[in-house]
């Protein structure tokens, strides 16, 4: 596969000779985030972390994403966190598109660059810092991890894409594959974090209806995507969110490959009664 490449937000603000029309959805099935609203006016900061700002682009909330959080994160030269995550529940994925960032674990420090996937335990205690001389940006995803009796906890992963062949999807003629992080029959796991590449003319041949809840980042390339009875089009730097059971389907027209960066929750009983039963 040729060089792969990364979509990530700069901020800023539109201009005022701008239209106020947009893309911008929000359903009760589905949501679009079209790349345009990751201006400097939406931008959260968090305590322990410094020189970083970040964008939330999905957190649990009622008629929202239910199973995870996903922020793209900014962090400048010099900044980072010695205590990033406060959840000692919570499993994290870390994805970098833009420069390079540096994650401790256990004493060793992992170097991450764009493509760079980390997969980090809960009470893990990691820490993450910017070394290098250009800002870095990265997609943070948390869970709260669900265990299950004789299921031990996931090992860390440190790895990149460009380092990993992608699984074509059976019958596409490699028009449709998935580069996965972690083996799908590992049932330590409760999500996938995987990049969906679809070479120009590439779909998904039916509406999937299933139980997965997805979160959608486009890092490269554009499409239309069906979202429950609606065809919208996408574009790198754009995010979707898609509830349970909505129905989703893809045709990347082109010209070049369609890729995004996906969740899903995985490999775990449907909750009875509420998560506090």
């Amino acid at each position: 596969m040729a060089d792969r490449t990364y979509y990530a937000p700069k901020g800023g603000l539109p201009p005022q000779t701008d239209l106020i029309t947009d893309r911008a959805v929000f359903t009760e099935a589905y949501a679009v985030i079209p790349k345009r609203e990751f201006s400097d006016i939406v931008t959260s900061y968090l305590p322990g972390w410094d020189k970083t700002r970040l964008w939330i682009i999905a957190r649990p909330l009622s008629g929202f994403a239910e199973t995870f959080s996903q922020y793209i994160m900014e962090v400048q030269p010099g900044g980072g966190s010695d205590r990033p995550e406060p959840d000692s529940g919570a499993e994290g994925v870390l994805f970098v598109v833009e420069g390079e960032i540096t994650v401790t674990l256990a004493g060793k420090s992992h170097e991450m660059t764009p493509g760079g996937y980390a997969f980090l335990p809960p009470s893990s205690g990691w820490t993450l810092r910017n070394n290098g001389n250009a800002t870095a940006r990265f997609h943070w995803i948390r869970k709260a991890y669900e265990k299950a009796e004789g299921v031990d906890l996931p090992e860390p992963i440190f790895t990149n894409e460009n380092d990993i062949a992608p699984n074509p999807m059976p019958d596409t003629e490699g028009r449709w594959a998935t580069t996965r992080f972690v083996d799908p029959l590992d049932l330590r796991h409760d999500m996938h974090v995987t990049v969906v590449t679809f070479e120009p003319g590439g779909i998904i041949p039916f509406p999937e209806t299933h139980v997965m809840e997805h979160g959608l980042y486009v890092l490269e390339g554009k499409a239309v995507y069906r979202l429950n009875q609606d065809w919208v089009e996408v574009q790198a730097g754009d995010y979707m969110w898609l509830r349970a059971f909505c129905p989703q389907a893809c045709y990347a027209g082109g010209p070049g490959r369609f890729r995004y960066l996906l969740y899903k929750d995985v490999n775990r009983h449907a909750r009875l009664g509420g998560f506090g039963r």
